[in-house]
């Protein structure tokens, strides 16, 4: 049949013929009668057949028209009866309408209409509220639903087997190791040779059945290193057990009178392998700069987890390393139109101490030497430091200058050495950081993610007790020109005490040696505690802080400042040490306000408590044993609140990172 159209246009022409003939015959009546009524009767039988044609062409357009109408509706009733996609229409009151089959055959119900919404599937309402394209679950199926509120029409479409195929994609995604054996050369020097082949047997037996049991590619490149590969989802279980096979080490190596550490390296993320490889050596540098016996999990957009940290940090450090550092500073320091000397905000006595040997560096060196302070950033120690100094030395005290008189007279050559940190975020004036271009960092703390950009002389010693022992020892490297000053040496012994609390904490024989070095060069221990000693109100204050003690954990003892009150630093350090001091207390952590803005935590352990990675959890850092973090924009309740979250997900498991 041709079309409704085609059939038009055949039929244009006819009628065009039609009235010319009416119009002939018309004028040919008036010449010939015979001619005209047979041009009229012929006229006339076109036009009946153009009026019975156009009929049955309008009948069979109707009967198509009909027939078609009648095909779609079935169409359409298929289609909502058997399309493998939900359909649900709902009122008002969230309850159902109208589900077709394909939804129904969800519920164990022969149909849903007339049930609510809350009743069937509570995410059903909330997903039609955000009106939203989402995601939610129904009877063991996930379902991507696309709202349209003004219908009051839901889609259901079933992604199931899609979000299984994600979800077998991010499980399998690619994930390298590098494992290294952090304290190996020592424990086998001296060893022999049947020993050194038994604890290598040891190690290697514990880690290829940790890798079997978690199936993991493990390969032994040399006799300290290890290489691995896995996947997301056996990272994902490692993570959960909080990588005990670094516990595992430790204890059964200690049983052979060898004890192990293991430094393990991780790289994730969708990224080529060879950048996996490098962010996986880039994480083992981090753990090795934190003092190792930690794993470090780093993904391809720079965020780090780490796990472990249990032990202190085994000393690597040498005299050998101490002089070829002291040696590199001599001559950057050489190289240098003048030295400025940073240490972190609110700066310690070890941080001040630092800072006046290092200026002697420069000074030792022919360089002027200068130390950055902000005067309204200080606690009374170094107020009395500072006084002392000028009492003193007023030369010296001269050469303490504040961050705006630094940033004048920084050059394009001056050496900018920051000490006792190594976080931007943390040190008195970080413009500073921006205009230098030559940047040495010296501290004693653990590394954390956040790090200077681009030094040019970088010296970590996590095990040292102080920062003021480093630059102790780097001074003995110098050259002799210039005697060090009694104040000098006081300053640095200074920082030395307070941050072994007078050699109880993290002490060890490098500490003594570097003491006995300053005593030799008049280091008042007298001074000393004239600088360290604290009023009555002070001691009022802790006590006040201390009575708010209650033990959220076992163990974990949790005090708190007022509100409305700002405390000084070292006030809440020493609550601190003094809860650590009680009985059945492992870690400490008092919380009070700094500013009118910040709040801070200081957190101390006995070392069973790894409260370094719980402090960096909340943005801060420090030691196994001495943390610490600063949190603006938040009351102390919030605060604590955060750090007893922070505290259940990290002991979750019953261990302890």
């Amino acid at each position: 049949m041709l079309s409704y159209y085609n059939r038009r246009i055949i039929q244009l022409p006819l009628i065009f013929i039609a009235v010319v003939l009416a119009a002939a015959s018309i004028m040919l009546l008036a010449y010939n009668y015979l001619a005209g009524v047979v041009m009229i009767a012929v006229t006339i039988f076109l036009l009946l057949f153009l009026y019975l044609s156009e009929k049955r062409l309008h009948d069979e357009v109707e009967k198509y028209v009909a027939t078609l109408s009648l095909r779609l509706q079935k169409v359409g009733d298929e289609t909502l009866q058997e399309l493998p996609i939900g359909i649900l229409l709902y009122s008002k009151e969230y309850k159902v309408e109208w589900a077709n089959p394909f939804l129904t055959s969800y519920f164990n119900e022969n149909t849903i209409v007339g049930e609510s919404l809350y009743e069937i599937a509570e995410h059903i309402p909330a997903a039609i509220k955000g009106e939203k394209e989402t995601i939610i679950s129904l009877h063991d199926s996930l379902f991507r639903v696309i709202v349209k509120p003004e219908e009051r029409l839901v889609y259901f479409f079933d992604v199931t087997k899609q979000e299984a195929t994600v979800q077998q994609f991010e499980e399998e995604k690619t994930v390298l190791s590098i494992i290294f054996l952090d304290n190996y050369d020592d424990v086998t020097q001296g060893m022999d040779d049947q020993s050194r082949s038994s604890l290598n047997s040891l190690v290697t037996s514990l880690l290829n059945n940790w890798a079997k049991e978690n199936g993991i590619y493990l390969k032994r490149t040399s006799s300290d290193r290890f290489f691995a590969v896995l996947n997301e989802r056996i990272l994902q279980s490692l993570e959960e057990t909080k990588f005990s096979i670094l516990d595992v080490v430790r204890e059964e190596t200690a049983k052979h009178h060898a004890p192990l550490t293991l430094s393990i390296g991780i790289g994730q993320g969708i990224i080529p392998l060879p950048e996996l490889g490098d962010i996986a050596q880039s994480s083992l540098d981090l753990v090795l700069g934190r003092g190792g016996d930690q794993a470090a999990v780093k993904q391809g957009d720079g965020k780090v987890k780490f796990y472990g940290g249990k032990t202190n940090p085994t000393e690597k450090r040498t005299r050998v390393r101490a002089r070829v550092i002291s040696h590199a500073l001599r001559d950057i320091v050489i190289d240098s139109d003048k030295v400025i000397v940073m240490g972190h905000k609110y700066p310690d006595m070890d941080a001040v101490g630092a800072s006046m040997g290092i200026r002697h560096v420069a000074e030792l060196n022919g360089r002027e030497g200068y130390i950055v302070i902000d005067f309204s950033q200080i606690d009374t120690a170094v107020k009395r430091l500072l006084h002392e100094l000028k009492e003193q030395n007023p030369v010296l005290y001269s050469r303490v200058i504040t961050p705006e008189e630094a940033m004048e007279i920084a050059t394009s050559k001056t050496l900018l050495v920051v000490v006792d940190t190594h976080k931007p975020s943390l040190v008195i004036e970080d413009r500073l950081l921006s205009k230098a271009d030559r940047v040495v960092v010296i501290d004693h703390h653990r590394r954390g993610e956040e790090f200077i950009k681009n030094p040019i002389l970088v010296y970590m010693e996590p095990y040292a007790s102080s920062t003021a022992e480093l630059v102790t020892e780097l001074l003995e490297y110098q050259p002799k020109t210039k005697k060090i000053s009694m104040i000098e040496a006081t300053a640095l012994l200074s920082g030395i005490i307070v941050d072994t609390k007078s050699f109880s904490l993290r002490t060890g024989a490098r500490t003594f040696e570097a003491a006995a070095y300053l005593r030799t060069y008049g280091a008042d221990t007298i001074l000393v505690q004239k600088f360290l000693k604290e009023d009555i109100n002070t001691y009022i204050q802790r006590g006040q802080i201390i009575e708010t003690v209650y033990f959220y954990k076992d163990g974990i003892a949790i005090a708190k400042g007022d509100d409305h009150h700002v405390y000084d630093s070292v006030l809440i350090a020493q609550a601190a040490d003094t809860l650590l001091t009680m009985n059945n207390v492992k870690a400490s952590f008092v919380i009070a306000k700094r500013g009118e803005e910040t709040v801070g935590i200081s957190a101390r352990s006995l070392g069973e408590v790894n409260v370094q990675i719980i402090m960096e959890q909340m943005n801060g850092g420090g030691h196994l044993t001495n943390a610490a973090t600063q949190i603006k924009d938040a009351s102390v309740e919030d605060v604590e609140m955060e750090l007893c979250r922070v505290i259940d997900e990290l002991t979750k498991g019953g261990t302890e990172e």
